[in-house]
């Protein structure tokens, strides 16, 4: 029989006791610090009952708390309720955060325990600092849910498939060389990859082992004369077992790792210490020097290359016609009073299904009617999704894996009739959207630089919102991605040309509505000048934005033209791929404002 959540409470409980430890914390990760998991690692989930794909879980011998964020308080309540733990709003002032809670709920002299594969080199150190000035030691060692997750399910088991290079535009042997020629110019001698985007990137393989992202649980590193990759011996094919001999990768198995590390003979190993865990940051060499810093591949793989640039335009036009086939569906189907936020993401889905060399979603949709658009990470369900109605504002955000690109798309649909204020707001993130899509910038600029141009029309009339504007999505990878974004808190890495970003401004307003409009855009070489090079943003997506909100009057002739051109490539690019039925929707929807 099923464990209760309390039952499974006491029986981590009894292991702390074992252990002498006072209390436990389980985040929501995996061991490569990754945003989506697989389900052999979502201890959170079964400690807890909590299913949100953001939270921390923090046990003592006494009492029990969830710390999670705004999108899932709502979400967390109900799933806790008689669970025995208590909801931490995170974000509010007057919510402590987990170590100020810990310290004052922990005898000094007692234990912290946790999972060091769980938690990164940079947040252990800090923790360790922390509790230390207190006398709470921090033990690392222990995995409890190993013996008390009762029909746990097993790693991931799905095999690995190799990456085309018609798709990805440089072989696996050409990317290693270009990381080895970044790792001379750092003079390190070896480089440790846990992240499994960069991993994925480097050796031009993909997998199905986490969801929506097609990743290969497994680590790599990589010396001056050799290339060594742990995975699970299962998960090799003989096809991609001898595409890795062909490209000179050794291969061990993902539980050598450790061992691997320790026995390292190189004379220096880089690692990130926000992206590498604790565990196997602790298993290196003593003899062997750490040097700290970002991985080089994070910039290689943010830089597209011809092939890459070509195979997300190509994508984008798929898309985007299953994004007009939906619009159009979508349209004719509000009326009946049938359809929800659930039965929509399945309608999309089905179109986006059809589309050639599609491999999946790229997120998990979310699509808030009316007030749940202004829960900026909504997620329907049976119990909450609302019935459509043609009145008010549809917010969907969704996205697609193609084997030749990943997109991402939010399109603010306006069902019917508007406020005044609805209106006034999408103006006002319209002209955020127009601002970035229009900007010319030159080197040297970061995103930070550029982001208060998305919120300067919010900003005027008193509003903003609290996401970043921009971030970077892979090719044929994660959803999101680094090291470049666009947003107010500074990150130290330049635009160029060859990265794709997000722009998608927004307001929320609780109970209300909630608005976004998201293009992903390609940074361009525009202009050369005696003030030196200038870049541009392409938008990339293909999709009809809706007009129907708009006030014209509070865009300028700039904006308009923008729009209007914009949908005319919409139009041009998508149309000879569609029926009579369909270019008719979507001239009309492209029309000159």
């Amino acid at each position: 029989m099923e464990q209760s959540i309390k039952e499974r409470i006491a029986s981590l409980r009894g292991l702390l006791s074992e252990n002498n430890f006072s209390a436990f914390i389980i985040p929501s990760t995996d061991p490569h610090l990754s945003e989506y998991v697989a389900s052999h690692w979502k201890s959170r989930e079964w400690i807890s009952g909590f299913s949100g794909s953001a939270g921390t879980v923090v046990v003592t011998l006494e009492k029990a708390g969830l710390w999670t964020d705004s999108r899932y308080f709502l979400q967390a309540a109900d799933q806790l309720e008689g669970s025995g733990i208590t909801l931490f709003k995170d974000g509010l002032p007057e919510t402590p955060s987990i170590i100020e809670w810990l310290t004052s709920e922990m005898a000094v002299g007692s234990t912290l325990g946790i999972d060091g594969k769980m938690f990164s080199v940079s947040d252990v150190e800090e923790m360790k600092n922390v509790l230390s000035k207190k006398n709470i030691a921090v033990e690392t060692s222990l995995d409890p849910f190993e013996s008390i997750w009762i029909d746990r399910p097993l790693m991931p088991q799905d095999p690995a498939f190799i990456y085309e290079t018609q798709y990805s535009g440089v072989s696996c042997l050409d990317k290693i060389a270009q990381i080895r020629q970044k790792m001379e110019k750092v003079d390190v001698e070896s480089l440790l990859i846990s992240n499994l985007d960069e991993i994925a990137w480097a050796l031009n393989l993909r997998g199905r082992d986490v969801k929506c992202n097609p990743f290969v649980v497994s680590y790599l590193l990589i010396t001056d004369k050799k290339t060594i990759y742990f995975i699970a011996p299962e998960k090799l094919t003989a096809d991609v077992s001898e595409y890795l001999s062909t490209q000179q990768v050794e291969v061990r198995g993902y539980d050598e790792i450790n061992s691997a590390l320790n026995e390292l003979t190189a004379s220096s190993l880089l690692i990130n210490p926000a992206r590498t865990n604790y565990d196997v940051f602790s298993a290196v060499n003593p003899s062997c020097k750490i040097v700290r810093g970002s991985s080089p591949i994070a910039l290689l793989k943010a830089v597209r290359n011809e092939a890459e640039i070509a195979g997300i335009h190509a994508a984008m036009i798929r898309d985007g016609v299953a994004m007009v086939k939906f619009l159009r569906w979508l349209e004719m189907a509000v009326p009946t009073g049938h359809e929800t936020e659930l039965t929509i993401d399945e309608k999309l889905h089905e179109f986006r299904a059809a589309q050639d060399l599609y491999m999946g979603e790229s997120f998990d949709t979310i699509a808030g009617y009316k007030e749940h658009g202004a829960i900026v990470h909504y997620s329907a369900t049976p119990e909450s999704c609302s019935v459509l109605k043609p009145e008010g504002f549809l917010l969907l955000d969704s996205g697609a894996q193609y084997l030749d690109g990943t997109t991402d798309i939010t399109r603010t649909i306006a069902l019917g009739s508007l406020t005044e204020e609805e209106k006034i707001d999408y103006t006002l993130v319209l002209k955020g959207h127009i601002a970035i899509a229009t900007c010319k910038f030159p080197y040297g600029t970061r995103g930070a630089q550029i982001d208060v141009l998305a919120r300067h029309a919010l900003w005027q009339r008193g509003m903003n919102y609290l996401h970043g504007t921009g971030h970077g999505v892979g090719h044929f990878l994660s959803v999101h991605e680094g090291p470049q974004s666009i947003r107010l808190n500074e990150v130290p890495v330049l635009l160029v040309p060859g990265m794709v970003t997000s722009n998608e401004p927004g307001v929320y307003k609780g109970g209300r509505h909630g608005i976004r409009i998201e293009n992903l855009t390609l940074v361009c070489k525009d202009v050369e000048t005696e003030f030196g090079e200038f870049y541009r943003f392409e938008t990339l997506t293909l999709c009809p934005i809706c007009t129907k909100g708009i006030i014209k009057s509070l865009l300028s002739d700039t904006e308009i033209n923008w729009l209007n051109y914009y949908h005319q490539v919409v139009f041009e690019r998508l149309s000879p791929t569609l029926n009579a039925e369909e270019i008719a929707w979507l001239r009309e929807k492209t029309l000159a404002i």
